[in-house]
C-alpha cells in the first residue's frame, strides 16, 4: 500500500509545490523546506484514501495566516502534533491519516511535517488542486464536510480549539491566527476515509513529484490543462474599485496593467483581491476564477506574487485550470467571481 516520500522524493515534491504557488515567502519556503527535511527521516507513506480502511479518521493539516509571519517567528517544531492531537482529544479518536488542504509551497510542506511527526501516511491529494484564500473553499466544502472543529496551534505554545458553523470559520480564525503572531498550524475537516476519498483531488502529491522532476516542464504540474495567456510587461500598479466591498477578504483589491509584448500588443488589466481574480484584455474578459491566473516571471520562471508586481517587470500570464468540480454552479458559488466581488 503506498510509497514513500523519503529525502529525495521531498525535493521533487517541493520543486513541483513551488510551479503555480502565489504567496509563498523565500525565508518561510526554505524554513518549511529544513523544517520537514529534518523530520522526514526514512520517508513518509503516501496512500490513496481508497486505500485506507473506510472508517479511518483524517485530518486536514495546514498552516493559516501569513507565510512571511513564519519567517520572522519561528516555529517551536511540534505545532502540527499539538494541533492533531488536540482535535483528537476533541473528537475521542486518534487520527489514521493526514491530508492537505492545498499543495502550494509551504502548504505542501506543513502536512508532510504532520505525517512525518506523527507517523502516520500522507493522502495522496489535497482539498483544491489549486489555492484559495480562504479555509472553507475548498472541495471538502463542497462535499460537505466542514472545516469544524478546528484546532490551532501557534509558535509560541498557544492552543486553540474552534467550533462554529462551517460559513463562520474564516471570520472566527483570522483574528485568532492574528493575535498568536500572524501564523498558526491548523487541523481541520476531520472526516472518515470514505468521504475523503469522494471530496478530495486525487493524486495532487503524486503530480507534483512529477512535475518537480528536473526538465519537466512547468504544464507538468496542472492536470487539468494550463494556457499561456499572453507575455507583457506591467505598466501600472494601482488600487481598483471593482470589487464589493461587502466581502470580507484580508487583503484589499488592486489592479495590474501591463501591456503585451507581442501580437496585438493589448492592454490587459489583471485584478487582484490575495489573488488574480480576472483577467480583462482591452477590455474583454480572458480568464476568471476558479482558475488560477499566474504571473510568471520570464527572468527567472518564479511566479510573481501580486504584492510584488511593479511597473517595468515582465511577465508571462499563465491561466490553471481548476478541477472540473470548481466550474460547477456550487463550485462557481463558492470560488468563482461573485466569491471575490466581482459581478460579470
Amino acid at each position: 500500500m503506498g510509497r514513500l516520500i523519503d529525502r529525495d522524493g521531498l525535493g521533487r515534491f517541493s520543486a513541483g509545490s513551488r510551479l503555480f504557488a502565489t504567496g509563498a515567502a523565500q525565508s518561510s519556503y526554505n524554513l518549511a523546506y529544513d523544517w520537514a527535511a529534518s523530520v522526514v527521516g526514512r520517508g513518509v507513506q503516501l496512500v490513496a484514501a481508497g486505500e485506507l480502511a473506510p472508517d479511518t479518521l483524517c485530518v486536514v493539516v495546514s498552516l493559516v495566516g501569513s507565510t512571511t509571519a513564519l519567517g520572522e517567528q519561528l516555529p517551536a517544531g511540534d505545532e502540527p502534533e499539538r494541533a492533531v492531537r488536540a482535535l483528537e482529544r476533541r473528537l475521542g479518536e486518534r487520527a489514521g491519516a493526514v491530508a492537505a488542504l492545498n499543495l502550494a509551497a509551504e502548504n505542501a510542506l506543513i502536512p508532510l511535517i504532520a505525517a512525518a511527526g506523527l507517523g502516520l501516511p500522507l493522502v495522496d491529494g489535497d482539498g483544491t488542486g489549486r489555492v484559495f484564500p480562504l479555509v472553507e473553499q475548498t472541495t471538502y466544502t463542497l462535499g460537505g464536510m466542514s472545516a469544524a472543529p478546528l484546532a490551532l496551534a501557534g509558535g509560541l505554545g498557544e492552543l486553540v480549539l474552534l467550533e462554529t458553523a462551517a460559513d463562520r470559520v474564516e471570520e472566527l480564525l483570522r483574528p485568532v491566527v492574528l493575535s498568536v503572531g500572524g501564523w498558526a498550524v491548523a487541523a481541520c475537516y476531520p472526516m472518515a476515509a470514505r468521504d475523503l476519498a469522494r471530496v478530495l483531488v486525487p493524486g495532487t502529491v503524486s503530480l507534483l513529484m512529477r512535475a518537480g522532476e528536473p526538465g519537466a516542464p512547468r504544464s507538468a504540474a496542472a492536470p487539468y490543462g494550463v494556457r499561456t495567456l499572453c507575455r507583457g510587461r506591467i505598466q501600472a500598479v494601482e488600487g481598483s474599485t471593482g470589487h464589493g466591498g461587502e466581502l470580507a477578504l484580508p487583503s484589499l483589491p488592486s489592479s495590474i496593467v501591463l501591456r503585451e509584448s507581442e501580437g496585438l500588443r493589448r492592454l490587459v488589466r489583471l485584478e487582484a483581491h490575495n489573488e488574480i481574480v480576472l483577467a480583462l484584455a482591452d477590455g474583454a474578459v480572458v480568464a476568471t476564477v476558479p482558475d488560477q491566473i499566474c504571473m510568471i516571471s520570464t527572468a527567472d520562471g518564479m511566479v510573481v506574487d501580486v504584492d510584488k508586481a511593479e511597473p517595468g517587470l515582465e511577465v508571462d500570464i499563465m491561466v490553471v485550470r481548476a478541477a472540473p468540480v470548481w466550474h460547477t454552479d456550487q463550485g462557481l458559488a463558492l470560488g468563482g467571481p461573485r466569491a471575490f466581488g466581482i459581478t460579470l
